[in-house]
């Protein structure tokens, strides 16, 4: 297999392109640091690319690990044949490979295996060999009877025969491979209600739809329905097909044997084919279903990472309760916690009043602007709390309800019971949810990415592809942001290029030790961190008023040379670059000619660009492009809504049919996929992400069941009506 051919071809790819990000990936660089900053070498090839590149790079070396040993351990057997090895190497996937082996592998006891130890596998030859003039198959059995391996008659004998048949088709990779593609195209999958009792599943009572049409989401439904014994599922195929493809290759007609290997290929197919076939359908499924599931997961995790933080402000977060009380906590600009509290204003305590002395105390003690509310249990009778502090002060203060998922995660942590010991579980939480409206990024690091919610079926996902992925999303997000290297918390650290969790403790030690980093090249006195890891991470970590203002920026120390020069060029001092007075310099390298001046800096055209880019904005945040988090001051509930009632939302949740929407009445309406746009789409996150501020209209509302029903499209309103 050559493996730059095939990865140039699938990924559309130049096939230098592709034999430098292979070089550079196995020299240890990281996907972060080679798309930023070896865009030369690659031909500028992004986060995405590359991270699809390297994931394939593996399996396909697996694939060719794998293959090498299939022939090993074949040949060892003296049944390598060239014909055989050509078709190993030429095997496309992991299942082919497994197809080609089959045959050689060590099986357990099986019927055939005990035939052939009787000494049957000849008898078997000669019926299989279906020769016109051959004697009948019971005849050629007597010669066969052997009481002595427990042969004792001439059926036993032919029995025997059969099941050494039935395997030997079973084990033909050929009949597998096509019987797999039929059965895809043409299979069905049913589904049946395994008992009275159905809970979410009711559709699925008797349901049918075809394999090669059924939708990602129906089949995790349908599996989870499966996994807690409210469902039985199978899947159907034309048995007169299989039998087809079966006797294209093994029945010869017009020979006395034909009959016993027809028998053969049924009890082959019956027994042996169509139950591992049909567990390959359904793990087909599965695994299309499952990689679709956590792209869309990853999408989502992707744009609730790169949410805007609420910045430099003074905001309290309200962990709502019942019994146990609204757990309050207050935090400064940069997250600091200032003040902790417990208040009662909803049942069974009903403690109002006492609960509005005390926010409204801790408002003007710390000059609060915002509030962030959790969004579980009694989140809406604190919401309608809140929304009366704020009228009754009238000051200007917002409010955001924020997701709580992985709150109780983090609360529940080690690491936060190392950052607040002398608070119980609750208070932490509180503090998370104030600080994840203010800096998404930096608090969600803190929680397992699986545990953050904004996915579908994500507890059902094969767990090292989802942590791998979501993983993935993580590490691009905290690089395209960048990292203050004096502030940021292990976690953070650790997500950053070539920092691993003991090298961020490492980090975080240091600075404890010895004070603030005044300069990138400090990182190099920081133990365990050689210079391979300080090339993959310098140009990722921030320093805020260091001795080179470069070390603001994104420049990555090995072009300061560079950057120094050009800003000479251009006119400007690094002062400049603090005092945040550069501008134009774009131009002036696109007047002097971009190509000639990056020879003359000794860098490549891309990086050139990179520079100019982020000395006119330095330590630039790519979440400050996009739109500002949705905040409110008032309330309203189910009980307000009405039909064709015009609302502005934000996108909380991007599944395969619709989008959650938070319109501020604590429970989500769905916009289904039908209802976002007039034109036709195939996912919803070709046109919402999640953070969106949409305009949305309520096409109708289940009080009871909690839905509400809602549409983008102004013209379905009217259809409804």
């Amino acid at each position: 297999m050559n493996i730059i051919e095939k990865l140039t071809n699938e990924l559309n790819l130049k096939v230098w392109q592709v034999e430098s990000a292979v070089k550079l990936l196995d020299e240890g660089n990281t996907v972060p640091f080679i798309a930023r900053y070896r865009k030369e070498v690659t031909g500028s090839l992004d986060d995405q690319v590359l991270r699809a590149l390297s994931e394939r790079l593996s399996y396909l070396r697996n694939m060719q690990e794998t293959a090498e040993k299939i022939k090993a351990a074949i040949e060892e057997q003296g049944a390598l044949t060239e014909e055989l090895a050509a078709a190993i190497d030429s095997a496309q996937t992991l299942t082919e490979l497994d197809d080609l082996y089959r045959p050689y592998k060590k099986k357990r006891k099986t019927r055939a295996s005990q035939a052939k130890e009787k000494g049957l596998s000849p008898l078997a030859d000669l019926i299989y060999a279906q020769a016109p003039d051959s004697a009948e198959p019971i005849i050629l059995a007597a010669d066969f009877i052997n009481t002595e391996l427990g042969v004792e008659t001439a059926e036993d004998a032919l029995q025997g025969a059969k099941d050494i048949i039935a395997e030997m088709i079973s084990d033909d990779a050929d009949i597998r491979k096509r019987m797999r593609f039929v059965c895809m195209a043409h299979g069905i999958l049913t589904v049946k209600a395994a008992g009275d009792e159905l809970d979410v599943y009711e559709m699925y009572a008797d349901y049918r739809e075809p394999l090669s049409k059924i939708a990602n989401h129906r089949v995790l439904a349908i599996n989870r329905g499966e996994k807690e014994e409210f469902l039985k599922v199978a899947v159907e195929f034309d048995r007169d097909k299989a039998m087809f493809i079966i006797s294209r290759d093994h029945i010869k007609e017009g020979s006395p044997c034909t009959a016993a290997v027809k028998e053969a290929a049924e009890d082959a197919y019956t027994r042996l084919i169509f139950p591992s076939i049909e567990r390959e359908m359904r793990n087909a499924l599965t695994e299309k279903a499952s990689a679709d599931a956590i792209k869309v997961f990853s999408q989502n995790l992707q744009q609730l990472l790169m949410q805007p933080p609420v910045k430099d402000t003074v905001t309290i977060g309200l962990d709502p309760g019942y019994r146990t009380g609204c757990k309050v906590a207050v935090v400064d600009g940069t997250g600091k916690l200032l003040d902790t509290g417990v208040i009662y204003p909803v049942p069974p305590h009903n403690k109002t009043d006492e609960a509005k002395a005390i926010i409204k105390n801790l408002v003007k003690k710390y000059n609060v602007r915002t509030f962030a509310i959790g969004n579980g249990t009694a989140s809406h009778e604190t919401e309608c709390f809140a929304a009366d502090v704020i009228k009754e002060i009238n000051d200007g203060l917002n409010y955001m309800v924020v997701s709580e998922a992985g709150a109780s995660v983090y609360s529940a942590s080690k690491l936060a019971a190392e950052e607040f010991p002398q608070f119980d579980v609750s208070l932490r939480s509180a503090v998370s949810i104030a600080r994840r409206m203010q800096d998404p990024l930096a608090e969600l690091v803190k929680i397992e990415p699986k545990a953050i919610g904004v996915g579908q079926y994500q507890h059902d996902m094969p767990e090292k592809e989802l942590a791998s992925s979501l993983d993935g999303v993580v590490e691009y997000c905290v690089n395209s942001v960048g990292v203050d290297l004096n502030t940021a918390s292990v976690q953070l650290l650790s997500r950053v290029s070539g920092i691993n969790s003991a090298i961020a403790k490492n980090i975080v030690a240091y600075r404890e030790e010895n004070g603030v980093f005044t300069d990138r090249a400090q990182l190099k006195k920081v133990s365990k961190l050689g210079p391979k890891a300080y090339e993959q991470c310098a140009g990722f970590l921030r320093i805020i008023g260091g001795k080179n203002a470069l070390d603001s920026t994104s420049v990555h120390p090995e072009s300061y040379d560079a950057a120094t020069k050009l800003l000479k060029l251009c006119g400007f001092s690094e002062k400049d670059i603090t005092d945040r007075k550069i501008n134009g310099i774009s131009e002036q390298v696109e007047n002097r000619g971009t190509e000639k001046l990056a020879e003359e800096l000794g860098v490549g055209v891309p990086t050139l660009l990179d520079i100019a880019k982020e000395l006119e904005k330095p330590g630039r945040d790519p979440r400050d492009e996009l739109p500002k988090p949705m905040l409110r001051q008032d309330i309203m509930s189910m009980e307000d809504l009405k039909t064709g009632m015009e609302l502005t939302g934000t996108v909380r949740n991007v599944i395969d049919f619709g989008a959650f929407v938070d319109i501020g009445v604590h429970q989500d309406g769905l916009v289904h996929i039908s209802q976002i746009t007039n034109r036709f789409i195939k996912h919803p996150s070709e046109v919402l992400k999640v953070g969106d501020i949409v305009t949305v209209w309520v096409l109708s509302v289940d009080a009871a069941k909690k839905r509400i029903s809602l549409t983008m499209r102004k013209d379905k309103l009217n259809e409804e009506k």
